[in-house]
């Protein structure tokens, strides 16, 4: 015969069961128990053998234990978040949002530059008299990468001199000035300026494979402004912005912000290539007589420095109302880091102590082994897109829809990239750029080798065999940019925070000034080499994926080293470790 049990019996049982309480204790306890008529229709049976079902009476029990709480405990029950409240939680507080929102604001503009100078500087050169794909290795390694070790002495002089936001003005103004001049200045008198008769001259006397250095020489303006468009990414964007980051968050911060960080910033990829093709649209309708280049670069550089204003009017704003509220940056610790006093050194100082951290090392073997295996690709596949895209509006156009695509999808990437951190870390999230290029660059590779085999599949997708490795190329060059922004950017700068402040200084400097152009011009060298000893880039290419396999292994044996010192910094720190 089947008996029944009220909520509070199940309640006394459920007690005793779990912490010995008896039924004895609850004599010296006045309890008033709800009579069970409230509870009609969460009774619990109780079987033959006098045991109670202990599931069938849980809804029971905690309406019952709810009714004997105090205030104070009925409030720390968790309760269920409805769709709202979710929304709310992941909302930052307000402190966080005070410093967040311009520094996402700040790298919105910078990359809306970077975008459009990147652009800009490939069909410059790629485009120009006697020019074309070939040229970049050399640019990259006998201008670029000289221009960025002469950088680094000079921001290692202004960091012990100045302070870091003078550093910064310093900086950044005369980049947009130098622009502004190109458009206006420069652009329009390059027949006066560019010595291509004297280089025709030249070239005659000498053997062929000078004609690219020669078309540095006979374009020397479009190499300056190869260079500092170069020099915006690698100055502005990765030393400036992140140090000023790095500075006013912490490392648990960017844990959950840097992934994200990039959102509003890759939002500018997709509105600044779609920028730069609705100027190479007007370019089509102009009047003939008109230099249609010369009125883009107007338009461009113009867009250009309105950007670059808003990006130095954001920082100030940032000097005056962030950086002196107690509630956003920890002020005692400000405070300490002015009056430390700076240790001035010599450039070959500064090359010792790099040299001798290891952790600056790894970080150095990090950038460099981006740089280098992105040039691998990249320059192949731009001496393809010339081939398809010989007019420079046609190139501007398809460049402009690249760097949309680019920003689409790291905008995903970067939702991804949150998870990932949260999920499998630091070192799992630094190993999926390295992996994405491998498993890309190599495919782009064996297109390019294996032409033949694949001619008929093109033929059948309506293509040929040129546009479909320009395409397969695109791709690769998204797909790594975009694991790029997402999370090799977010792991690069997490692991600077820990640091002291000459390593986060003097140590990124040296990393990403010189590590970026010093991996892009070491990736041009290999080029260089190869195109020498075998006759063509085309010949090469099966070398340069043996190579780009070497250095991918470099790479993921310095995340590992790294990965096992940046958590031993952030628990000397008194961090969290990931």
């Amino acid at each position: 015969m089947m008996k029944y049990a009220t909520p509070i019996t199940c309640l006394v049982v459920l007690l005793q069961s779990a912490s010995g309480f008896s039924p004895s204790s609850l004599q010296s306890k006045h309890l008033t128990c709800p009579s069970p008529s409230s509870f009609a229709g969460s009774t619990t049976k109780i079987n033959n053998h006098g045991s109670i079902n202990l599931l069938q009476c849980n809804t029971s029990i905690k309406e019952s234990s709810r009714l004997y709480m105090s205030d104070g405990e009925a409030a720390a029950v968790p309760q269920k978040k409805g769709f709202v409240g979710k929304m709310k939680s992941k909302i930052p507080p307000a402190a966080e949002r005070k410093k967040l929102v311009p520094l996402a604001l700040m790298f919105f503009f910078i990359l809306f530059n970077y975008t459009i100078l990147r652009d800009t500087k490939d069909v410059l050169m790629v485009t120009a008299k006697g020019s074309g794909a070939e040229v970049i290795p050399f640019i990259k390694t006998y201008v670029n990468l000289p221009t960025a070790i002469g950088f680094t002495a000079l921001y290692s002089k202004l960091c012990d001199r100045m302070e870091q936001k003078n550093v910064f003005y310093t900086c950044t103004i005369p980049f947009l000035f130098f622009f502004l001049a190109f458009a206006f200045v420069i652009y329009p008198n390059v027949g006066a300026l560019h010595p291509h008769a004297f280089v025709d001259k030249i070239a005659l006397a000498l053997p062929e494979g000078f004609g690219a250095p020669l078309a540095i020489v006979r374009n020397w303006s479009f190499a300056v402004f190869y260079v500092m468009a170069e020099m915006w990414g690698s100055v502005v964007a990765s030393l400036l912005f992140w140090s000023f980051a790095n500075e006013v968050t912490t490392v648990d911060e960017a844990k959950k912000y840097y992934p994200l960080f990039g959102l509003g910033a890759n939002v500018a990829l997709i509105f600044s290539g779609q920028y730069v093709r609705f100027v190479s649209t007007l370019r089509a309708n102009l009047p003939p007589g008109v230099d249609p280049w010369g009125m883009s670069l107007k338009y461009l550089m113009g867009a250009v420095a309105v950007s670059g204003g808003c990006l130095v009017s954001i920082f100030s704003y940032m000097q005056r109302n962030v950086m002196t509220d107690p509630a956003c940056v920890d002020q005692e610790k400000q405070a300490e880091r002015k009056k430390k006093k700076k240790v001035k050194m010599t450039l070959k100082d500064s090359a010792k102590f790099l040299v001798s951290s290891p952790y600056i090392r790894d970080l150095a073997m990090l950038v460099i082994s981006y740089g280098m295996c992105i040039n691998l690709v990249e320059v192949s596949w731009k001496s393809k897109l010339k081939a398809a895209y010989p007019d420079p509006n046609a190139y501007s156009s398809f460049m402009g829809n690249f760097s949309s695509a680019t920003g689409s999808v790291t905008l995903v990437m970067m939702l991804l990239g949150r998870k990932i951190f949260q999920k499998f870390g630091w070192r799992k999230a630094a190993m999926v750029t390295p992996t994405m290029i491998g498993v890309t660059g190599l495919a782009f590779y064996a297109l390019t080798i294996f032409a033949p085999f694949f001619a008929p599949i093109a033929a059948s997708m309506g293509t040929t065999p040129l546009m479909l490795a320009v395409f397969v190329g695109a791709a690769q060059n998204i797909l790594s940019k975009s694991s790029k922004y997402s999370l090799f950017d977010p792991c690069k700068e997490m692991a600077y925070i820990p640091l002291d402040q000459d390593s986060k200084t003097k140590g990124k400097a040296a990393v990403d000034v010189v590590g970026n152009p010093l991996g892009k011009s070491g990736g041009a060298m290999i080029q260089q080499i190869l195109i020498f000893g075998v006759g063509s880039l085309a010949a090469a290419t099966p070398y340069l994926a043996g190579i780009l396999g070497v250095l991918l292994f470099f790479w993921y044996k310095a995340i590992n080293s790294l990965a096992g010192q940046f958590e031993e910094a952030m628990e000397a720190s008194g961090e969290t470790p990931m």
